[in-house]
């Protein structure tokens, strides 16, 4: 699942793959903005077929924390 999500931070929204682990935070380590987590989060309901309520995605603060919650689903 982590090199499922590290692919769609790579390809979708230009990070570079060396800074992607489980432990980066999404905004301080990446610098993804809320725009861009609407777009994560967008393109993991297509990919994944699931919903990710608004709630869920505020506990979204490390790459570890969306593998997490997509195993979880």
């Amino acid at each position: 699942m982590f090199e499922t999500v590290k692919k769609i931070l790579e390809d979708e929204l230009q990070i570079d793959p060396d800074t992607i682990s489980l432990y980066s935070e999404l905004s301080a380590d990446l610098g993804i903005n809320s725009i861009e987590l609407a777009n994560l989060v967008m393109l993991c309901e297509d990919k994944f077929d699931i919903t990710i309520e608004d709630e869920d995605i505020h506990r979204f603060i490390t790459v570890g924390d969306v593998v997490e919650f997509l195993e979880s689903r």
